[in-house]
């Protein structure tokens, strides 16, 4: 394939940029493009044994196919794209699948493979792109498209998921997404390269990609927070040799400009990153999982991500009041398209695309701040809320307030998570539950904390920002919550022994039972009360 000079690229981007402007600037609600993109996909899963036995024909209305097909979860499609790993054909998607993304297993501690079909594979490749241009819309200008891009995620090699023959393989998406990239990108802007990216190692693809890329002219840096964290701080220490000290990464790349986040929130960990990456390197958002690209930030973060409603993926919304009826005879007839959203209310996600996946309960719960055009924040995992007594806490709650706690008293968070606490009764008052909070902050802060003391701020701050945790801590149904300090290391310690340090894994910030917290107290030799 014939590869142009980059400055012709650069200018080809630069016109991009322009034309996405002028779309982003259609205050539209997305409908049309919506009804457009379920129209072009129900032909494809009309001619697969599964969505065609279920009802689902070329050119049927949203209201039928609502109406015909129930929402599904993996656990209900996962004999399904079992066959499909096998070889079958036609099974949730025309034709043969060979390639599977695997999901983070940040729920449920499985990582799950996701058919990586080549329309889909089109259609990442195209969302990743536009997601590019909604920063250089936000900058107004495509400086960013003259340097490299660091794209720093899971490896690109894949493992196959059977033994002889070798039918289908697996990785990470971000991995798989380096491998597809078209020439002239994988020539002018990829990097680390195809030999680094392929290291499985962490710390020696940690090593590798500073060996490569100190001396280079990188301008995008893209990846989770945490492990994103991890590779500026070992790079400025690589890179200060004797008294030259480097301050930020800006320092060691005089034209990076742009830092992309996905895959977890980065609030609690914006302050170091702000502090390692450079005082002008903007933050960008990229609201996106193995199953689909759902948002990017396209204005100040306060305001949402705006939905990617047309980048082939046709979206639905379970609001959360109903989704405990989700096991019910019809509980997709609840589901709303995206004209019927309101704002200030939580959904449940469900997404179709050409994975295969139709009206698919992807896991996360959004919560729009504006329809018009359609802005949404990302709350937290469906599976992942402390409900214990109906408080109906989401990871969003948990994080505002230990970020709003922390940057109050100067404290800087390493990480946290959050459990349930069975607590016992006095003799006034039988109290039901509690919440326990696992938080490790970097040392070295002018005043110490203790746990009795963010305790009592965090406390305030979930009264504040969630109704029914404050209804019922008046009650005294919801005690006051725990929090244990942890030494520095536990959190790495925890993630090391289980396996999930680096990559695309992610520290669950909150889970419904004790399977995490439990294993912290090991560790540290709390006891639960």
């Amino acid at each position: 394939m014939l590869v142009w000079p980059k400055s012709l690229y650069s200018l080809g981007l630069s016109l991009r940029t322009a034309g996405t402007e002028w779309k982003l600037r259609q205050h539209r609600s997305g409908a049309a493009a919506q009804e457009r993109i379920l129209q072009s996909l129900l032909p494809r899963f009309a001619a697969t044994s599964v969505w065609n036995r279920l009802g689902i024909e070329p050119g049927m209305s949203y209201e039928t196919f609502r109406e015909r097909v129930p929402l599904q979860s993996y656990e209900q499609l996962a004999p399904a794209i079992a066959r499909m790993t096998h070889g079958e054909a036609d099974v949730l998607w025309p034709g043969h699948c060979t390639l599977f993304a695997l999901t983070a297993g940040t729920t449920t501690g499985e990582r799950r493979p996701i058919p990586m079909t080549e329309e889909m594979l089109g259609t990442v490749r195209r969302a990743g792109l536009d997601a590019l241009l909604y920063y250089t819309v936000r900058v107004r200008h495509a400086a960013v498209f003259r340097g490299r891009h660091l794209l720093f995620g899971g490896t690109t090699t894949l493992q196959p998921l059977h033994g002889e023959p070798q039918n289908a393989f697996a990785g990470d998406l971000s991995g798989i997404a380096a491998l597809s990239l078209p020439a002239w990108a994988d020539k002018h802007l990829y990097e680390p390269g195809a030999h680094v990216a392929k290291i499985e190692d962490w710390n020696a693809q940690i090593e590798a990609v500073i060996n490569r890329t100190k001396g280079r002219d990188i301008s995008l840096l893209a990846g989770l927070p945490q492990w994103t964290l991890a590779l500026a701080l070992a790079l400025r220490q690589s890179c200060s040799v004797g008294r030259r000290r480097m301050t930020n990464l800006q320092a060691i790349w005089p034209n990076f400009e742009c830092y992309i986040h996905t895959g977890t929130p980065v609030a609690p960990l914006f302050d170091p990153l702000r502090e390692v990456m450079g005082p002008t390197v903007k933050f960008h958002e990229v609201y996106a999982a193995t199953e689909a690209f759902v948002a990017v930030q396209d204005c100040e973060p306060m305001q949402g991500l705006r939905l990617m409603d047309n980048a082939g993926t046709f979206f639905e919304f379970l609001p959360m009041t109903e989704f405990a009826d989700a096991r019910s005879l019809h509980p997709g007839e609840k589901a709303i398209p995206l004209a019927e959203v309101k704002t200030g209310i939580d959904y449940a996600l469900v997404v179709t695309n050409a994975t295969g996946l139709a009206r698919y309960l992807l896991g996360d719960i959004v919560r729009f701040a504006s329809v018009s055009p359609p802005r949404l924040h990302y709350v937290g995992r469906t599976a992942l809320r402390l409900d214990t007594v109906g408080e109906r806490v989401t990871e969003k709650d948990l994080t505002d307030a230990l970020v709003a706690v922390c940057r109050r008293r100067n404290w800087t968070i390493v990480n946290f998570h959050v459990a349930p606490l069975p607590s016992p009764g006095n003799y006034n008052v039988q109290r039901r539950g509690r919440h326990e909070w696992w938080i490790e902050l970097r040392p070295g802060t002018a005043t110490t904390p203790t746990g009795p003391q963010i305790a009592t701020d965090l406390d305030a701050e979930m009264v504040r920002l969630n109704e029914a945790y404050g209804l019922l801590r008046r009650s005294g149904t919801l005690a006051a919550p725990l929090v244990r300090l942890v030494m520095p290391g536990v959190f790495e310690h925890w993630a090391r022994f289980r396996n999930v340090w680096g990559g695309q894994h992610q520290m669950p910030r909150s889970r419904p039972d004790r399977a995490i917290a439990d294993e912290l107290g090991e560790i540290t030799h709390f006891a639960s009360d």
